[in-house]
């Protein structure tokens, strides 16, 4: 670097340090009303939702398929979601998501991945079953969401 360039980083580095110490801080009133709607919202996810897959779980277990839930409400480093995965004897693990959207509340999404036994074609379909306000949300309303759910991957599979 010639000496001209480096002039010039500092001249740089300087009107940046006065700008940045003369600036008003921003303020944060906008980013913890986010935070606090996540966090609401991960409580619903965890309070709500999860038991209503949790009981579904251990129905479909009782029935002889495979079955477990993910919860990741208390991630920093994501959108909070809970989650069943349905796996028929002879079909691929489906699954049905229930996860944070900031602008609408409550995303259902699902998965549904047909037996490779079948003779047709079937292609996966990932699809939205919903969406609904955090405080809105229900145990009939993720029951209906899930039976639905069950409901195609069993005539998938």
């Amino acid at each position: 670097m010639t000496d001209k360039s480096i002039e010039q980083l500092r001249a740089l580095l300087a009107t940046y340090a006065d700008r940045k110490t003369s600036s008003q801080p921003v303020s944060k009133t906008g980013a913890g009303q986010a935070e606090r709607k996540r966090q609401a919202c991960a409580d619903c996810l965890r309070n709500v939702v999860r038991p209503v897959l949790d009981r579904f779980m251990t129905e479909l277990k009782n029935a002889g398929h495979q079955a477990s839930t993910r919860d990741n409400t208390d991630r920093e480093d994501a959108y909070p979601s809970v989650a069943l995965s349905f796996t028929p004897p002879t079909g691929l693990a489906s699954a049905l998501i229930f996860k944070y959207d900031p602008r609408r509340g409550i995303l259902v999404q699902r998965d549904v991945k047909a037996s490779p036994t079948k003779t047709r074609v079937v292609t996966a379909t990932g699809d939205r079953l919903g969406t609904i306000g955090v405080d809105a949300v229900s145990p009939s309303w993720v029951a209906t969401k899930t039976l639905t759910f069950v409901e195609e991957v069993l005539k998938a599979n």
